[in-house]
């Protein structure tokens, strides 16, 4: 346990900050550190860059790691989030319908977006598919959330299949847009299904890393709120705490982060159960070190993901969805056989 570790948080800063370079470096096209900071250095003089592999770094790699990063943040902050909520340690947005939601919102947009009003789509630019993806997240979620209540608790065995119910449902829509899309359309929504991080650009860096600052320090403002949850709603509401109101809002605190992320870099599954679950076996269950622990050690692991999904197979790409399924659902079983979930015959509350 490294708990009380004050040299923690420090390791895991530098975890990340090396994690990033190497991320930057590394790739079909290698950058050394001397043409980092030239092509820094010529954006700054206001330049263009000097050779091709700056060209890469500013115009490529460093928006696809930095967005990368930021996603595997928000992931890991969400999966905290949702296990907090319902206090059980293997749920994740992916189980409770949010991606699945949100990916059907985003197809939606993909293959109507060229039907739709031009006053809508000028009105919303950019954000057009996010606010779709939130909308699909958000209604997902409150459908698993509001079914598998059972006398005023959550059950943790209908929030399970209740969430694969939804998934289904989800993708079924998915599906559906792949098959009434055009060949184009339809090969997009396929790739965008499996995650992947290769359309990364300045603009969807701002727009996710705005989002996620801003969710980020509101979520650390409950993770006093969320540690009295964890005794019970009951004894939550003897501290103060309005266990319905806070309900509420890590709900959309939670289908906006995913949402977004989800409508620019498609489905990343398992990351929101491997990373607080690592943490919770180190430092403990305090909310307070758990979220900023998960945002640091998320962007790590996800970043090193994404290496794997471009070295693995180069010059050719591997979608990252592959990878963190491989890792995550081996963990996830792992999980449900520890605490008993797989032979559990009542079903237990969060």
């Amino acid at each position: 346990m490294l708990k009380h570790n004050k040299l923690f948080f420090p390791v895991l800063i530098i975890m990340l900050l090396l994690t990033l370079l190497a991320a930057i470096a590394w790739g079909a096209v290698r950058i050394s550190p001397a043409e980092m900071g030239s092509a820094l250095l010529h954006f700054l003089q206001g330049r263009k860059p000097a050779t091709l592999h700056e060209g890469v770094f500013l115009q490529l790699r460093l928006p696809r790691v930095l967005l990368t990063a930021v996603t595997g943040a928000i992931l890991a902050v969400s999966g905290v989030l949702m296990q907090g909520l319902f206090r059980n340690p293997i749920v994740e947005p992916g189980l409770t319908g949010t991606s699945a939601g949100a990916a059907f919102g985003a197809s939606f947009i993909f293959v109507m977006a060229p039907k739709m009003s031009p006053v809508l789509k000028s009105a919303t630019g950019p954000l057009l598919v996010p606010l779709f993806a939130f909308a699909g997240g958000l209604l997902a979620t409150w459908i698993v959330y509001a079914l598998s209540k059972s006398a005023g608790k959550v059950s943790i065995m209908s929030l399970l299949l209740l969430g694969i119910a939804v998934n289904a449902i989800g993708l079924s829509g998915t599906g559906f847009m792949s098959y009434i899309a055009r060949d184009p359309q339809a090969r997009s929504i396929t790739f965008w299904s499996l995650g992947t991080f290769s359309g990364a650009s300045w603009l969807q860096v701002s727009i996710v890393g705005m989002i996620a600052i801003l969710v980020f320090l509101l979520s650390f403002r409950y993770a006093k709120e969320l540690n009295a949850l964890l005794l019970g709603e009951e004894e939550a509401a003897y501290l103060g705490v309005d266990a319905e109101r806070l309900k509420s809002r890590i709900m959309i605190l939670n289908t906006a982060m995913v949402a977004v992320a989800t409508a620019f870099v498609g489905v990343i599954s398992f990351m929101g159960l491997i990373v607080p679950h690592i943490l919770r076996l180190l430092i403990g269950s305090d909310n307070k070190r758990l979220l900023p622990a998960s945002m640091i050690l998320g962007a790590v692991l996800l970043t090193l993901a994404d290496m794997g999904a471009r070295l693995l197979l180069a010059p050719a790409e591997m979608p990252i969805g592959i990878i963190t399924s491989l890792v995550g659902a081996p963990i996830f079983i792992l999980l449900l056989s520890k605490y008993n979930l797989l032979n559990q015959k009542g079903g237990g509350h969060a």
